[in-house]
């Protein structure tokens, strides 16, 4: 069980809250208005109304004593900024920050930020993916370069095993798992057979993804 800060109480932040609790971890929630902390007290139990730029407030709750600190504010650069500088002044040891912009990223990263997401780009990107090809499923980003990528079994697949097949050699792709009527497979034998009922999650470039679907 880890121990995490969620600060601000957004959609963002909610949903961070709500998740980190389901899995079993402890969550401490801040935000500095009130009505957001109202909106969400049957969901999440420790909550403080603060504001997050005030070294006092923020040296009160013990800083490094967390496992990670979301920053879940998005709508003020400088905010942010401000936060991430004094958390890391205050020792967490883990930051997580929001950012709409690269240059924003970038002056996270430098300023003590351990992780910078881009939550809208990054869920409007996996839609993109995931709707704008017909035989892509799903997909996880793991770099700006790999993903891990639910596709249909390529027609010239069927009927043959990956030995037969391969596929790292020849298509530059890792099969990472098989699914069947919703059932997941994991690390598929070197000989099993694709068949035409079934997906694949493949790890490899858009590019030779898109190669292979």
């Amino acid at each position: 069980m880890k121990s995490i800060l969620i600060i601000g109480l957004g959609r963002f932040g909610r949903h961070m809250a709500q998740k980190f609790l389901e899995r079993g971890h402890e969550v401490l929630a801040i935000d500095i208005r009130e009505e957001r902390a109202d909106d969400v007290v049957g969901t999440i139990q420790q909550i403080l109304i603060g504001d997050a730029t005030d070294e006092r407030f923020m040296e009160s709750l013990g800083i490094s004593n967390f496992d990670l600190a979301v920053i879940a504010i998005g709508e003020n650069f400088q905010t942010v900024l401000e936060i991430t500088v004094l958390l890391k002044d205050l020792g967490c040891k883990y930051i997580v920050a929001r950012a709409t912009r690269d240059v924003h990223k970038k002056l996270l990263l430098r300023n003590g930020a351990d992780y910078v997401s881009y939550a809208e780009r990054e869920v409007a990107e996996r839609l993109a993916i995931k709707f704008g090809a017909d035989n892509i499923f799903d997909y996880v980003e793991l770099t700006p370069e790999i993903g891990i990528y639910e596709i249909a079994v390529p027609k010239k697949w069927l009927g043959q095993s990956m030995v037969d097949l391969s596929i790292r050699t020849k298509y530059h792709v890792s099969v990472l798992a098989t699914k069947k009527e919703n059932q997941i497979f994991p690390l598929p034998h070197p000989s099993h057979v694709f068949e035409e009922d079934e997906s694949v999650m493949v790890m490899g470039t858009e590019k030779d993804i898109e190669a292979i679907t």
